[in-house]
This record gives C-alpha cells, sequence and structure tokens, in this order.
C-alpha cells in the first residue's frame, strides 16, 4: 500500500478483513464429518435398491465445498487505511485482486457514521468536500463502531499537524 517511510509517521495503519469464523482447517474437518455421515446415510438407501439417494447426498457434499470456496475467495478482499498529519489514504481490494485508492485531506475529512439504536452503526463513510466513501463494509456493527472512534480521533490527531522531534 504503501512505502515504509510513510509508516514511519502513521497516526493510525489500519488494515481490515471481512471475519470468517471457519479457517481452513476447521473447513477440512466440516467437510470430513459431513462427507463421512452422507456415506454412513446413504448405505441403506444403496443396500434397499434406491442407489440414487447416495448421488443426491454427494451432490449435497459438492454443494457445500462450492458454497464455502466461494466464501474463501471473498474473504481475500480488504481495506487498507492510513492516516497521517499530511493525508488520509483509503485502498480497498476487491476479491478479484482490483485495487481503488482514495486519498483525503485529513484538515477536511470528516468520519460520518448511520446508527441504529438497538443494532449500532449500519454504515461508515468517510466524507471530504464532494466525495463520499463508505469504509469497513464488511464489518459488524461493534467493529464499525471502534473504528470510526479510531478514525475520529486520528484526524483529530492529523489536524494539530505534524510533530517533529526536539
Amino acid at each position: 500500500m504503501a512505502e515504509p517511510s510513510s509508516y514511519d509517521s502513521a497516526i493510525l495503519a489500519r488494515r481490515i478483513v471481512p471475519h470468517r469464523s471457519l479457517d481452513r482447517r476447521g473447513f477440512r474437518l466440516l467437510m470430513i464429518v459431513f462427507c463421512l455421515c452422507g456415506c454412513i446415510s446413504s448405505v441403506p438407501f444403496v443396500v434397499l435398491g434406491a442407489w440414487p439417494v447416495a448421488g443426491f447426498m454427494g451432490l449435497d457434499v459438492l454443494l457445500l465445498y462450492m458454497a464455502f470456496h466461494v466464501n474463501f475467495l471473498a474473504a481475500r478482499a480488504y481495506e487498507d487505511i492510513l492516516v497521517t498529519s499530511l493525508e488520509l489514504r483509503l485502498e480497498k481490494v476487491s476479491a478479484r485482486g482490483a485495487r481503488r485508492e482514495w486519498r483525503f485531506n485529513p484538515v477536511f475529512t470528516r468520519v460520518e457514521r448511520e446508527e441504529v439504536e438497538d443494532y449500532g452503526v449500519t454504515r461508515l463513510d468517510l466524507v471530504s468536500r464532494d466525495r463520499r466513501v463508505e469504509v469497513a463494509r464488511f464489518l459488524g456493527p461493534r467493529a464499525r463502531t471502534d473504528l470510526a472512534t479510531d478514525l475520529s480521533n486520528a484526524l483529530a490527531t492529523a489536524r494539530r499537524g505534524p510533530r517533529f522531534p526536539q
């Protein structure tokens, strides 16, 4: 995203990734258990002569595998946020690798949030003059709230200007 010298003066540097509660190891275990259950439960049908049932159970395993595969591909998306005293840089990378980058002046940038009382923050935007970009779309309400607080604090620090060692 940025050259190392930019991170030296970073007020906030954050990579936001979609939450996935099932890792690759858990996925393998789930698929093994699902395959075993499918095989064991299809044996009586094959013995009774209803062998097409085994094929449909195999189709279930294939569909479950494909759904998780698509889910793991979507998890490759991420967003990088870098706030320095000179700029706020947002980079969004899609699951397919397409990159988009926005640069904002932290003096003119604000964080806007849409909040539902019972649910929490449902939308988080960076707004600067006529530009509005949604941030952290794939985070939950609590994580969005924490990010909004961190971003607001980082922008307030950036507005005070650069700090030089004495």
